[in-house]
This record gives structure tokens, C-alpha cells and sequence, in this order.
């Protein structure tokens, strides 16, 4: 240290700076994270490293006093730091904490794909999931799904075909579920099975609905919501949902479901009647059989909670 401090000295005692140079240096030279560098580096420096090197140190204290008063910095998200560079000294700059945790977020939410979902799965916590009525043995089997994926990943899995009336928190569960496995580092696609099904015949159109029934199909998690709400049609069950449950059950893909009917209800609605009023049961059985492979039923018996949200 008394070799940096005659150094200094001998620095700012030069003629040939001007007094303001001098002041903003000698400022440099006692900030505290500067002199603690200096002194664990002494042996590595040239002889003429402070001077060559003064801008740099400049630089690494005006960007760490704007960090402290929250000011824009030069690279906005992250923090300077000094570094030796061939016997001088340089700045590296790295992430700062905030810019971190971010970034993690912004992954996390990379790994929820989510298709026409309501906004609240955003935020959808397992830990935060009321456990009355009939919820406890749901909430169990999504910790149980979760659990095994997690541990043997390449393994097959049956997924939760949720099922109950209106606002018990089907769709909730879901979205829970495929964020504490985005948490985990393994990613999930929600999609409202209404809005999708309107997708697709749009997409007719346009010649894209063979690359989207692809995407879907191949998901490493799938978790199809609010299957039969909408009008089934003959092309939707056969060329579109079977397309994609015929590919996850040879593949052996994790799929979900939530649904306002049980398996048998579902089957002998809205998979047997198409719009038209054609009865096919028989396309409807084969489509129930991949369903009842990639999942298990659990009913769900609950208050509504989208008319009584805080009761």
C-alpha cells in the first residue's frame, strides 16, 4: 500500500495536469473499491499502469456512484467491475442482481407456452391453491405428476384429466402446474381447446393448420384446457385432436386435460354428436382410448370462485 500511495502522489503532483484533472482523480484514487484493487494488484501493474490506466478508473467510479443514485448507465442492467489486462487496468461489466433475477423471470415465463389462457396462469401458484372440497386430491396428484416428471424426465407419465363445474379451479391448477415445472427448467404448452379449435379452421384458409397441429402435437407437456366446451365438429375431433393424442400416446407424451365433463360424459357428448347431429360412436370411443391412456380422471368439487373470488 505505501507503494501505491508515493505512486499517487507522485501522479497528481505532475505539472503538466490541470486542476480539474487533478481533482476528479484524486476523488478516483479514494474511492474505497479503487485503492482495495490497486493494493491486491500492486506486483501485477506496469510502472506507468495508474496513468495509462486513469480513464478507466474514471469510468468505474462515475458508473458505480450512477448505479447508487438508480441514474441510466452506460450498459443499463449491469455493474462495472475492475479487471487486470496485460499489466493495466481495464473495466469489466457484469449483471447486476436485479438484471439476474429478471432475466431468470423472463426464462421462467419462455417455458409456459401459453395459447389463448386466461392472464391469471401468469402467476399461478401450487402454493397458493386453496385445498377445500375436493381440491386436496387434485392438488396431491399435481404434486405427485410433478414430482415424477422431474425425476425421470424420459419416462412416460399420465398426465390429470381434471374434471367439475364452473370456477373450481381447473384451469388454475394447470397453469400451477406448468410453472413450478418451468421452475424446474422443463417447458410446458397451455392451450384454451375453444380458442384453438377457432384457430385452426381459420388457418385453413392461409394452409397453416398442418404446421400448428405439428407444434401442439409435439410438446414436450401438454395441457389441453376446457376440452368440450366448444361445438365439436367431425374435422376438429378427427383431423385435429386426434391428430395430436394419437402422436402423444405413441410418443409417450405427458398430457393434461381439464374439462366441465368426466371421460364418459365427454365420449358420449361432445366426441359422439358432431354439430350437425351425426352420432359416431365409434370415433368417439377411440378417441376416449387416448385420452384414458395419457391421463388420469380426478373430479374436482369446489364453491365457483369466479362468482365468490375471496370468499
Amino acid at each position: 500500500m505505501e507503494n501505491i500511495s508515493e505512486t499517487l502522489k507522485i501522479l497528481m503532483n505532475k505539472r503538466n495536469l490541470n486542476h480539474q484533472y487533478q481533482a476528479l482523480m484524486t476523488e478516483v484514487f479514494q474511492d474505497s473499491d479503487v485503492r482495495q484493487f490497486l493494493a491486491a494488484h500492486q506486483q501485477e501493474l506496469s510502472s506507468d499502469a495508474m496513468e495509462r490506466s486513469a480513464t478507466k478508473l474514471y469510468e468505474f467510479c462515475q458508473e458505480k456512484r450512477k448505479l447508487a443514485r438508480h441514474e441510466p448507465t452506460q450498459v443499463p442492467g449491469y455493474e462495472p467491475e475492475l479487471v487486470m489486462s496485460n499489466h493495466l487496468i481495464d473495466i469489466a461489466y457484469q449483471p447486476t442482481l436485479q438484471h439476474q433475477e429478471a432475466q431468470a423471470q423472463r426464462e421462467l415465463k419462455q417455458r409456459v407456452r401459453s395459447i389463448s389462457m386466461p392472464k391469471n396462469i401468469e402467476t399461478a401458484d401450487l402454493k397458493a391453491y386453496d385445498q377445500d372440497g375436493d381440491r386436496a386430491t387434485a392438488l396431491m396428484s399435481a404434486l405427485d405428476f410433478i414430482d415424477a416428471y422431474t425425476q425421470a424426465p424420459k419416462r412416460f407419465h399420465r398426465g390429470l384429466y381434471l374434471y367439475g363445474s364452473f370456477g373450481v379451479g381447473k384451469t388454475y391448477l394447470l397453469g400451477a402446474m406448468a410453472n413450478a415445472l418451468a421452475a424446474k427448467g422443463f417447458q410446458t404448452t397451455l392451450i384454451h381447446f375453444p380458442s384453438f379449435a377457432v384457430e385452426m379452421k381459420r388457418s385453413i384458409s392461409n394452409n397453416t393448420s398442418g404446421d400448428k397441429v405439428d407444434a401442439i402435437k409435439r410438446a414436450p407437456i401438454l395441457m389441453i384446457d376446457d376440452i368440450g366446451a366448444d361445438a365439436s365438429s367431425t374435422w376438429i375431433r378427427d383431423d385435429v385432436l386426434g391428430v395430436i393424442l394419437e402422436f402423444r400416446m405413441q410418443e409417450e407424451l405427458p398430457t393434461c386435460f381439464s374439462s366441465n365433463f368426466s371421460m364418459q360424459e365427454l365420449q358420449d357428448g361432445y366426441l359422439t354428436i358432431s354439430q350437425k347431429g351425426d352420432e359416431e360412436p365409434i370415433k368417439a370411443q377411440r378417441i376416449m382410448q387416448r385420452v384414458r391412456y395419457l391421463s388420469t380422471e380426478i373430479e374436482m368439487i369446489g364453491r365457483n370462485r369466479r362468482l365468490n373470488p375471496t370468499d
